[in-house]
């Protein structure tokens, strides 16, 4: 321990030192401090006459307080879920009266959320395992060893299993819901994070080989990696396609979900990380933050509207509305999908 003594202190000449010393710490405060967590280079947008809009046009249908950072989000029949990473806990969106209800504790809820097979299953980031969810008392079912393979990815289902990558040197796990285990792990392309299913197969981006990998259900195997946009991420299925968000441009690829062929490559101007996208009521939905909502319509490729300001980064779509986070407010907001 050291002991303090008085020293004697000209306060004169201290002044200057002490005042400069102040000024240095508070402008260094105040660059940290207006970095957000999630801070990315101003996203071009598109320029497209007419399609850019403001979030504060917005009409919101209702308002959910969700406590910590609302993120990943799964629409079920009755319900919405959403997860809140740095709270540790999963929460019940009621459609009917657009009140929280349930609420879930999970170490560090990551990597996507998916329903299916009677439950909610939920990467967890803090234990490193699969959680299984009741959606009806929300009691934890069961907990699976198969870790998400990064916090920014995703979880399917489909041809009666559990689809989650585990491993970015490229490992894709089949979970049986029968047993609550990995019955399969299969060898994809390396920095492959994110699954989806469709038409009999699973289908995951690998951000790192900017390529969309197909794996067939039945066998188990890789029919084909397709070459996509640059540093895809997060994708979607609807229009008979799966949709890629491509961070390394901010492009989408359009693939047709039954021939594997790339149909289209469309420009939003929405580059950079985090983000998700998502189908519904006729639309392509994509998020990030800066440009929390842009519409693709699959009949022309083209974004039809695209808003920005406050909020984004995860969008679902479903009970007749969009479901959007505003991640650095604590909010999620019910939307209409025909905004005036």
């Amino acid at each position: 321990m050291k002991l303090w003594k008085p020293m004697r202190v000209d306060h004169a000449r201290s002044l200057v030192p002490f005042a400069f010393s102040l000024l240095l710490t508070l402008l260094l405060c105040d660059s940290i401090l207006g970095q957000a967590p999630h801070a990315d280079p101003p996203r071009p947008g598109v320029t497209t006459p007419g399609v850019r809009r403001s979030m504060a046009d917005v009409h919101r249908l209702a308002t959910f307080a969700v406590a910590g950072e609302p993120d990943w989000m799964v629409v079920t029949e009755d319900a919405v879920w959403v997860t809140s990473s740095n709270v540790n806990h999963v929460v019940r969106l009621d459609p009917a009266t657009n009140q929280p209800g349930t609420i879930v504790t999970i170490a560090k809820p990551c990597s996507g959320l998916a329903a299916g097979y009677g439950s909610i299953w939920v990467p967890s980031c803090g234990a490193h395992n699969l959680v299984r969810v009741d959606p009806q008392t929300g009691k934890i079912q069961a907990e699976i060893a198969a870790g998400p393979a990064d916090s920014e990815g995703g979880i399917t289902v489909g041809a009666g299993s559990v689809w989650i990558a585990t491993d970015k040197k490229g490992i894709l796990a089949r979970v049986d819901p029968q047993t609550n285990k990995v019955v399969a792990e299969i060898a994809i392309p390396s920095g492959s994070f994110a699954p989806a299913f469709a038409e009999g197969s699973v289908w995951v981006t690998s951000t790192e080989h900017s390529q969309l990998t197909r794996v067939d259900a039945q066998t188990n195997r890789v029919l084909a990696s397709i070459p996509i946009g640059p540093q895809p991420r997060f994708l979607t299925v609807g229009a008979g396609s799966v949709w890629t968000l491509n961070q390394g441009d901010g492009t989408i690829s359009r693939v047709d979900a039954k021939t594997g062929k790339l149909l289209a490559t469309i420009t939003a101007g929405i580059p950079g990380t985090g983000g998700e996208i998502a189908f519904g009521e006729g639309s392509v939905w994509a998020t990030v933050f800066q440009i929390p909502m842009s519409q693709i319509d699959p009949a022309t490729n083209t974004v039809v509207q695209q808003w920005t300001g406050p909020g984004g980064d995860s969008i679902r779509v479903g009970h007749g509305s969009i479901w959007l986070s505003d991640f650095a407010h604590s909010t999620i907001w019910r939307l209409s999908p025909k905004q005036p």
